[in-house]
């Protein structure tokens, strides 16, 4: 069998077709995960993530995952729950928005899901081809890196389609910045 030099091994033109309409259209950035809560490790992840992207002319996405609360006994009060949490992962998403937005030169891309934190986020990164590399700030206090990078790197590995990188949470920011 005669190949072109524009066939793909496979003979897969129609991948081909794709790869290049990706590339006009700017969709094939790297986009680099952050899942977004208050720790300081989050914070190192999030700073190493821009600079990847400020460096490879990526992007940067940010997942806040609510977590259903235990609260079920009276609707009302669960539901204002709800609205209030829901408002402050708003806040939050925007404050580190903000802080993408200094760091990486860009706006980044903004998930809010609700549900298990481990499942909304294989859910998302099933979902969404773009993205291409989860980071994940790791903690370095006695209870280990954390309980997403535990699972992450324990049993729900062999099930992601993207690769992590884990950062530790006690890097300065001089640290991140030179190796970012």
């Amino acid at each position: 069998m005669t190949r072109s030099p524009t066939d793909t091994p496979d003979g897969d033109a129609a991948a081909r077709d794709r790869d290049s309409d990706r590339r006009s259209s700017g969709q094939d950035k790297r986009v680099f995960l952050v899942v977004v809560d208050d720790t300081e490790e989050m914070k190192v992840a999030l700073r190493f993530a821009c600079g990847r992207a400020r460096h490879t002319g990526g992007r940067v996405a940010l997942l806040y995952v609510l977590e259903p609360n235990d609260f079920q006994h009276f609707m009302a009060v669960g539901d204002l729950m709800r609205e209030e949490a829901r408002s402050e992962a708003e806040k939050l998403l925007q404050r580190q928005a903000a802080m993408v937005q200094e760091w990486a030169g860009t706006m980044p891309i903004l998930f809010l899901r609700e549900g298990s934190r481990h499942e909304s986020l294989m859910d998302l990164i099933e979902e969404e081809p773009s993205i291409s590399i989860l980071v994940l700030g790791a903690s370095t206090g006695q209870g280990g890196p954390g309980p997403l990078v535990s699972a992450l790197t324990g049993k729900l590995m062999g099930k992601l389609r993207i690769p992590i990188t884990v950062v530790p949470g006690n890097l300065s920011d001089a640290d991140v910045d030179s190796i970012a």
